[in-house]
Order: structure tokens, then sequence, then C-alpha cells
């Protein structure tokens, strides 16, 4: 049996990336190509997340200076996704947060998609992202909207070659419902509970870390710690709003580039609480955060409201603002006495790898015919 496995796109590591390393993990003993828009993953993240594996990329691969720019080139991905070609495969495994999952079948084929998310910037986040590119005025916001229509109906055709979805969350599932009217299984990602492990002892700071994209809402983090000028924060992240967000810091916020898992658990052991300002589809940063014994303070919407439990992993708050992250903050401190890392991790460990295997082996196996090895 010859596998294709289809991933956006590796640039940095984040999310989808620790589940694609799964995927693969469980893929190790079959004969399997992996498939992306581009690659330009560092040596050391190359040998984590994919095992060294050698990958097919698009035409986009060779455009210049695109690993710096590629959000600007999206109106190509359909074209660059649908050139890819998986002739001769049995069963196509895509791991899908954009195009992924509307690579081109062939007939006999067997697809699954594991969909972290239908396309958040043209289906639920399309303004948000008309804003944050500024293209919100005049001919730019009418080409943009046309734009975002013809790919939002090519994703909604393109979801019916997909044979099995598999959502990441309940609210995922929610979405993919509401957007491609398609029944799809809840397999949580993979958690590496042996490796975030706790430490009990704390220190005076904050900390969060994710990619550095406008919807993580970094920036709005920032500008609360801003204001508490006496908490200190750690951000530990990389992407194109370093600049935005460096610029709203002030001189108790710290920001360090990601560079290891290493360095990632440091941080996330020792912090008085993780905070989280994003919708998100899943958040598997937050609960490494809590497999460390670390609390969590979160916007109370998405994912995160199937990970975290207000007042007993963490705390909620419910606006995307300023004032609602500098009350939630001041309110963990007024509580901080009363959760225990080691309940925290219990709450972790109920996501863990090898809960994933198991269940992504099994349905696999159940609806592909593939033999993994766990």
């Amino acid at each position: 049996m010859r596998i294709a496995v289809i991933h956006d796109w590796l640039i940095t590591v984040g999310g989808s990336e620790k589940v694609l390393r799964e995927i693969l993990y469980l893929l190790r003993n079959q004969d399997t190509t992996l498939f992306t828009l581009m690659d330009f993953l560092s040596d050391e993240d190359r040998e984590e997340f994919i095992f060294g594996k050698k990958t097919q990329t698009s035409f986009l691969q060779l455009i210049p200076g695109i690993k710096e720019s590629y959000k600007y080139f999206f109106p190509l991905f359909p074209t660059a996704i649908r050139s890819l070609s998986t002739r001769g495969f049995d069963v196509i495994i895509s791991s899908s947060h954009s195009v992924a999952k509307s690579v081109h079948k062939h007939p006999g084929q067997i697809h699954v998609s594991y969909c972290h998310t239908p396309m958040r910037y043209i289906w639920d986040m399309q303004q948000q992202y008309i804003n944050d590119h500024g293209l919100n005025k005049g001919w730019k916001r009418l080409a943009a909207k046309l734009l975002m229509r013809n790919i939002r109906n090519w994703d909604f055709a393109t979801s019916s070659d997909v044979d099995y979805f598999i959502a990441n969350s309940k609210y995922i599932q929610n979405r993919i419902k509401r957007n491609y009217h398609r029944d799809s299984t809840v397999i949580y990602p993979p958690v590496n509970t042996d490796f975030f492990i706790p430490v009990e002892q704390k220190e005076a700071f904050y900390v969060t870390a994710s990619r550095l994209v406008p919807y993580k809402r970094i920036d709005l983090i920032a500008k609360a710690f801003s204001e508490m000028p006496d908490k200190k924060l750690i951000i530990i992240g990389d992407g194109p709003a370093w600049k935005k967000i460096k610029n709203v810091s002030s001189h108790n916020i710290e920001m360090i580039k990601y560079d290891t898992n290493q360095v990632l658990r440091y941080f996330l052991q020792r912090a008085k609480a993780f905070v989280f300002a994003a919708e998100e589809d899943f958040g598997i940063t937050p609960v490494e955060a809590m497999a460390c014994g670390t609390p969590v303070i979160a916007f109370g919407d998405g994912g995160v409201l199937e990970t975290v439990q207000d007042e007993t992993n963490g705390i909620f708050f419910h606006h995307q603002t300023v004032k609602s992250i500098v009350d939630a903050v001041y309110r963990f401190e007024n509580q901080q006495t009363q959760f225990d890392p080691h309940k925290i991790r219990q709450q972790a460990l109920k996501f863990n790898r090898q809960r994933f295997h198991q269940e992504m082996a099994a349905f696999l196996e159940k609806h592909a015919g593939i033999t993994c090895s766990l």
C-alpha cells in the first residue's frame, strides 16, 4: 500500500506540525511520501518533526523570498495544491488547516483528512484577515472579498473529495458541519506529556508562546502586560507579527525567538501561568503548559473550552480586550494558591500521545485498511 501524506506547508513549527509528526510516526513502517506546498524547515526541525524525510513540494518553493512572504501568495495556493500529483497512491492522508485537504484525488483512492480547521481566513475570520492585511478600503477590499468568495466556493466543492474527516476538537467538528455539511470524528491532537513534565516551584513571571501571526492576539497580551509594569511576561515565538509586538511591548516584557522544545519546556515549567488570547481550534500549547503543572489564563472560546476548566486548572476571560486580560491576571493572582500542579497535569494526561496513537491507528485501520505501528 502506498500512502501520500499531504501537509499545507513546512515553514515554522506549530500545533499542526506536532500532529503531522505523530501521523508519520504511526506510518513509519509504511511506504509513505510527504507532499507540501513549501518546505523551509531547519535541519533540526526536519529530524524531529518529519524524521528527516524528503518532501515533494509545489512550484511555490521556487519563488524567491517566499519563505518570508508566503501569505501574500495565498491566491496561488489552490493551483499549487492541485499541481501535486498523487497518482499511483492507494491512500491520501491530509493534515489540513488551509488547502491540503483539496489535493487532487484519483479514482479508487481513499482520502482521510485530519482537519485542524477549515480555512479560517475565508470562512470564520474573513473580516479580521482583510483588516490585518490592510485590505479594508476601496478596490482592495472588493478584490479581496471576490477572491475569498471564489476560494470559499472552491474549498466547499473540493470537500466532497474527502472520504473521511477527522476533527481536532468538537469546536472544529461543528465548523466542518457548518461549512462543508460533512460529519466528522473527533480525535484530539497529541500532547507529549512524557516530555512536558511538572516543576512545582514556580517563578515570578508569566509566559505565552505561539507563532506570531495576527489571529493569535499576542499583541493584545503584550499591551495588557505593558499596563502591568510590575509583572514580567516572556513571549516565545517567531513570525510576521514580531516587530508589531515588539513595538507595543514595555520593559517588563521579554521576547525570545522559538528555538527548541527544550527552551519552551523550561519556561512553561517555571511560569506562574500561561496566557492565551486566541480563539483557537484546539490549542496544544496550553495543554503542554498544563502538563508542566502550570495553570492557564485563556480567552474562553474555541477549543480551549474542551481542555481548560475555569478555576480548576485555569482562569477564563471572555473578551479579547486589554482590560479583560488585565482583570483575569489580577483574578488569578488572588486565587493562585488554589491551583495544584498535580491536578492540573492530570487534565493534560487525557490528551497524551499514546491516546492519539491508539485512536488514529484504529480509525485508519477501519476506514483505510492501514495497519499502523504503535
